[in-house]
């Protein structure tokens, strides 16, 4: 990861309801074993403890529920 930083207030309003449900959100820069920076939020983690610098794995997961449709991507899990 390029870069880490966690929410722990005032998200966009379609991650409001998982700020409730799941507290803070961690959101990171990783760069991609191609080269590619991209922007992700981390899953299966406490965010507070995640480290720049610390490998990642890419991997399928709910990102949100708007207007009853669920929406699927991909979020970063590091690997430890």
């Amino acid at each position: 990861m390029k870069s880490v930083t966690v929410v722990r207030a005032a998200p966009p309003p379609e991650f409001a309801s998982l700020l409730e449900q799941t507290g803070p959100i961690g959101v990171a820069i990783v760069t991609l074993d191609e080269g590619i920076d991209v922007p992700g939020m981390l899953t299966d983690c406490d965010p507070t403890t995640v480290q720049i610098g610390q490998r990642v794995a890419m991997v399928h997961r709910r990102i949100y529920s708007e207007e009853g449709v669920v929406r699927y991507g991909v979020k970063f899990r590091p690997i430890l």
